[in-house]
């Protein structure tokens, strides 16, 4: 039995001089896409110097390039708990979704329903919503305007029937940073004979990825999110792939697992830089725990739980200093609690809109977000659509306490 024993602290200052860009200036709009430590970095110019070649030839160069390509792609899977087959690297989220709805669309009858959510990114909305024009019924799980979140899966449940082919519902909203309960939403799913495809793109950067685990069909993720390069993820489990029809070059057969959902390939610099995001949180780990026989599972689970105990103690002053404005609305749940939201806050202001808010912290130094952020369907239902959506400061493992006391400073002279 494996033995993961906490040897010291949280280790900020370690953390932070992993990461080349982090200076002056303060980042809270990660949600948007995160720093990369020096390990992906490195490996992108590495790469370009050493292996700028067509990968998978005889000679050395190129057969080089193939192995870090392969061993990436054999990280990746470790990290999440995936096979490496069921383990495709787009460019995208949003375009590994388009090519999932269209290898699943031939298997699709007029009147089959796919349910969709208004809480989700456009990505996991636009591509399924199109299938229409094949006859598919779409079914939307709607939030409630007042608390911004899906609910109970009551309202789920009401909604599924003998046709429902597909749920697709994301596990953390992108705005509001509440979590959905996944693996509930996955039984009530399957219980209905249905495919669930999650969206876990705004969850990855702050819990641990299990596939396995999560029980979903389809598990969707962006690797610039998680501290790598500008690539999408998809899991899907390998009975579901192989059912599909290939999307890429003609020769690829059916069985031909992850190319077929690969069509076009992917920058080879950057699919090279994956095993980097693993080589800093194996870093991370050692710093701060001695190893006694863990596994690859356990460990990210114990990185990522050190994570959230960090992010969690940087919501909670924000929180606190938002919650005490009479002029400023949270979206979502105002409680900071690592099992049911990330630190992802949204707010309104009655005086400021929310760009203009953007821009005066700007002129400080500090960035955070400002707008719909792609979830087009959540700023209308909630009806900051015509009034520049919502203003969104979005914290990962990286910040400090001392950047949270200076965005509240900042925060109390532009509200």
């Amino acid at each position: 039995m494996s033995t993961v024993m906490n040897t010291a602290k949280y280790d900020l200052q370690f953390i932070r001089s992993q990461f080349p860009n982090l200076g002056e200036w303060a980042f809270f709009e990660n949600a948007g896409g995160t720093f990369v430590p020096a390990t992906v970095s490195d490996r992108v110019y590495d790469y370009m110097r050493r292996n700028q070649v067509q990968p998978g030839a005889d000679y050395r160069a190129s057969a080089e390039a193939a192995e870090r390509i392969d061993r990436s792609h054999r990280k990746l899977a470790e990290m999440v708990n995936a096979n490496p087959r069921e383990v495709i690297v787009g460019h995208s989220t949003t375009l590994n979704v388009y090519v999932l709805a269209n290898a699943l669309r031939p298997s699709l009858k007029p009147g089959d329903e796919i349910v969709v959510t208004n809480l989700d990114h456009e990505a996991n909305i636009g591509a399924w919503r199109r299938l229409e024009d094949a006859g598919v019924v779409i079914r939307e799980w709607r939030v409630d305007p007042e608390s911004a979140s899906l609910g109970g899966v009551d309202r789920l449940a009401a909604l599924l029937s003998d046709r429902t082919r597909l749920v697709c519902c994301t596990w953390c909203s992108n705005i509001t940073g509440t979590i959905n309960d996944i693996k509930t939403i996955a039984e009530l799913t399957h219980s209905a004979g249905a495919l669930l495809c999650v969206d876990a793109v705004a969850y990855a950067p702050h819990r641990a990825l299990n596939f396995k685990e999560s029980n979903a069909d389809f598990l969707l993720f962006s690797l610039y999110k998680i501290y790598g390069p500008h690539l999408g993820v998809l899991c899907g489990k390998r009975e579901h792939l192989l059912k599909m029809e290939n999307q890429n070059h003609f020769f690829f057969t059916n069985s031909a697992l992850p190319y077929k959902l690969q069509p076009g390939g992917y920058l080879h610099e950057t699919a090279a830089s994956i095993e980097g995001i693993a080589e800093y949180f194996d870093r991370v780990f050692e710093r701060h725990y001695d190893v006694r026989d863990c596994t690859a599972s356990e460990r990210y689970q114990k990185i990522f739980e050190l994570f959230a105990d960090h992010e969690d103690s940087l919501a909670r002053p924000l929180m606190d200093y938002l919650s005490s404005r009479q002029n400023v609305r949270i979206i979502g749940t105002s409680k900071v609690d690592a099992k049911t939201r990330v630190p992802t806050i949204s707010f309104v202001a009655k005086n400021r809109r929310p760009a203009e808010i953007a821009e005066l912290l700007g002129k400080k130094d500090i960035g955070i977000g400002a707008g719909d952020f792609y979830a087009r369907r959540l700023i209308d239902a909630l009806g900051f659509g015509t009034s520049g959506g919502v203003a969104r400061i979005s914290m990962v493992h990286y910040n400090s306490a001392a950047e949270v006391d200076r965005l509240i400073t900042a925060l109390e002279a532009v509200l």
